[in-house]
């Protein structure tokens, strides 16, 4: 039995089943972590949906940013654009099946006997473990009920960006979603900066990476997280991991054998996004 983590697979469904069947990936038997995105930018959102939702329960999986942003896709709060190329996967016959299912996935995976955390984006600096837990479990609780629609209405906008228990309502909600799928950058105290979306070198201080801030979450965790496909997967510390490596802009497609603590990589099929973004990213 073996634990596989893969980065954002933003829709390269021929590069998964590739890079699954280099690990000779095994249903029911494995597991497989997925750190979100799994939809937008590449070509096939629609088959990366239908074959990550028929693996059940060998999938542990987190709700990343272009997921939340589907969501409000197909409830027609923001309109669907060429460049998430979700067209076949909003016209599927099963489009609705799909979107239950997706809305009902979780925010954060915790495993105390591997000693793993997994976001899409990270934990911000601001949260203790029991914390985070306790704000992915509000969110999760509101895109599985009918009331998720009124999240994703107020969901745009970087504002509030500092944390606070007080905060209360859309806005707690809003900021969230923001630390746990869209973080990047932090001011030391912990405050979100959500303007900076490039890789760590061109932030000017007091801007840090969000993992060059002390943590506090409990020794001896790793943490796991995708979203930051400049990264190219470097420059975190030990104990905390980017799996994301840009496969939908023409880079790879990373996963690690927790057991093994060994690095697989697919090369990406999306030469027109090369085209479209000039960007190399390599493990």
């Amino acid at each position: 039995m073996s634990t596989y983590l893969v980065g954002d697979i933003h829709g390269c469904y021929d590069e998964l089943r590739a890079l699954l069947k280099q690990v000779e990936f095994t249903p029911k038997q494995d597991t497989l972590w997925l750190t979100g995105d799994l939809v937008a930018r590449g070509p096939r959102s629609l088959e990366v949906l239908r074959y990550i939702r028929s693996l059940g329960s060998s999938v542990r999986m987190v709700l990343g940013n272009h997921d939340l942003h589907l969501l409000a896709v197909f409830a027609g709060i923001i309109s669907n654009t060429l460049k998430d190329r979700l067209r076949a996967l909003l016209q599927a016959e099963e489009a609705n099946q799909l979107i239950d299912w997706l809305r009902c996935q979780p925010l954060l995976q915790v495993d105390k006997e591997k000693k793993l955390v997994m976001t899409h984006a990270g934990i911000t600096p601001q949260w203790d473990l029991e914390t985070a837990k306790a704000c992915a479990y509000e969110l999760e609780s509101v895109l599985a009920s009918d009331r998720y629609p009124i999240f994703l209405d107020a969901m745009y906008g970087d504002m509030p960006n500092h944390w606070t228990p007080e905060l209360k309502g859309l806005s707690r909600l809003r900021f969230i979603a923001t630390a746990l799928t869209r973080m990047r950058f932090c001011f030391p105290n912990g405050q979100l900066d959500m303007h900076l979306k490039e890789a760590p070198n061109f932030a000017v201080p007091p801007l840090r990476p969000w993992f060059a801030i002390p943590s506090k979450l409990p020794n001896g965790y790793t943490q796991i997280f995708g979203h930051w496909a400049s990264l190219e997967g470097k420059g975190t510390p030990q104990s905390i991991i980017g799996l994301d490596t840009g496969c939908c802009w023409g880079g790879v497609l990373t996963l690690l054998h927790w057991e093994g603590q060994r690095y697989y990589t697919q090369a990406s099929n999306c030469h027109q996004m090369k085209d479209i973004v000039p960007m190399k990213y390599s493990f």
